[in-house]
């Protein structure tokens, strides 16, 4: 970070303040009663404090403030003048990271920070439209009232208040999610049905989708799946208005997730599935080919099709390692996740040693917070393996861990997932270990 970024975060700190009407002192005093607000309360005086935030906008060698006081720094403007949450593109908690980061704090950080202030702001019981900065929610509301008056300043906020949500899955329990995401769920459903601009139309029938498919998956997680079927197909429809197969292969492939998991059988999974091949060999995305064939391979294999899913997977790994510059989706599907796929193959029509190896593979390589849920996923059917190669206790040992997030995110394929390897623990169901994790499950779930 040089001299120069450094002085452009002073600049925006003080110009925070200064559009508060506030003096060194008052934001002093605004950091105090934060603290004590938060039960964090200070033993220093509003002088200290003042020399503090005067020292973050000097314009001679200003610094960058220390972790506890981002903390407070982030509460204080996480809310507007009026005092109503407002975390989006334009406000001041927007401004507030964009001068942290000049000032040399790190992404993950400010990850951490946003990600912080999202659960603070929806245990608050606020929604989605804090996610969207004032400018942004003046927009929206001038376009619903016209869509003729969508533009791509409006497309940028709305792409990103999606991004935003998604984003916080395994960070924030799923009805909240999908409590979060309704205001946009049904602004598309009104947007998409006016008179669009032409220009904007591909855009926004595909942002429609996304948020349509993503409210979906939460409405299946929160067991609602008459609804979840409905923002599916509202999805689909949109997505195939959009002009490139690939998104709509993408639609399909997490409509066809959510339906083998509430669906009897697995002819309705099946038919999605191939539908999003063909949909995927059609596009320009090799990634989103590849993550199709690794759920063809699934699908195969849970019906007993070896050669089947060998086959598929064997495709799958094909487009994994072709040449993917340029691909429109590359963050869609990746190794890790595939390694995940193989394993599950391998669990039902292989050699379970080596579906173990794969699982173990797979989740050491899936850290983000954004990947916890798919995590829990694998790491159960881990536990499952082992449980199979006859390492019951320890088997029990990775489910705990598992437990504790399906708690934490109300993943509900988590949970069938653990349902599934309890089954399988029923001849050791006299062992303490076992009664340990039967605790833990009536503990978090009452079951």
């Amino acid at each position: 970070m040089n001299a120069r970024d450094k002085l452009v975060g002073a600049a925006i700190m003080k110009r925070l303040r200064l559009a508060r009407g506030w003096s060194l002192a008052d934001t002093a005093r605004a950091i105090i009663d934060t603290a004590a607000r938060l039960g964090q309360p200070f033993d220093v005086s509003i002088a200290s404090v003042q020399r503090t935030v005067a020292r973050w906008e000097t314009s001679t060698k200003p610094i960058l403030p220390s972790e506890r006081y981002q903390l407070l720094l982030a509460h204080l403007y996480a809310g507007d003048t009026e005092g109503r949450p407002s975390l989006g593109t334009g406000s001041d908690f927007a401004e507030l990271l964009d001068a942290l980061r000049h000032l040399g704090e790190s992404e993950q950080r400010l990850s951490e920070l946003h990600t912080l202030l999202v659960r603070t702001t929806t245990d608050a019981g606020a929604g989605l439209l804090a996610l969207l900065g004032p400018p942004t929610q003046q927009l929206l509301s001038a376009a619903l009232a016209d869509p003729s008056r969508i533009d791509e300043e409006l497309l940028v906020a709305l792409r990103e208040a999606v991004s935003n949500v998604n984003g916080q899955v395994g960070s924030i329990p799923f009805v909240r999610l999908h409590l979060m995401l309704a205001p946009i769920v049904e602004s598309c459903r009104r947007l998409t049905t006016g008179a669009l601009p032409p220009a904007h139309v591909a855009d926004l029938q595909w942002i429609a989708a996304q948020a349509f498919m993503l409210a979906g998956r939460f409405a299946f997680e929160t067991r609602d799946d008459e609804a979840s079927r409905a923002l599916y197909l509202a999805a689909t429809d949109a997505a195939g208005r959009v002009g490139a197969p690939w998104h709509r292969a993408v639609v399909r492939l997490s409509h066809a997730l959510v339906t083998l998991y509430s669906a009897p059988g697995l002819d309705a999974a099946k038919a999605l599935v191939d539908a999003a091949v063909r949909d995927a060999r059609a596009g320009e995305s090799v990634t989103v080919r590849a993550r199709a064939h690794a759920l063809q391979a699934e699908i195969a294999a849970r019906a007993g099709q070896k050669k089947h899913a060998e086959t598929a997977l064997a495709l799958a790994w094909y487009d994994m390692d072709s040449d993917r510059d340029g691909d429109p989706a590359t963050g869609s599907f990746s190794p890790a996740l595939l390694r995940g796929f193989e394993g599950v193959t391998k669990l039902y029509v292989g050699d379970v040693s080596e579906a173990h190896d794969y699982f173990a593979r797979s989740t050491e390589s899936l850290v983000a917070p954004r990947e916890r849920v798919q995590r829990a996923i694998v790491a159960t059917d881990q536990a499952i393996a082992r449980i199979r190669l006859d390492d019951p206790r320890s088997g029990t040992d990775l489910l705990h861990g598992c437990i504790d997030a399906a708690s934490e995110t109300g993943g509900r394929v988590v949970m069938i997932r653990l349902r599934g390897a309890r089954h399988d623990l029923r001849q050791w169901r006299r062992e303490d270990f076992v009664a340990d994790l039967d605790d833990h499950l009536i503990e978090l779930f009452g079951v």
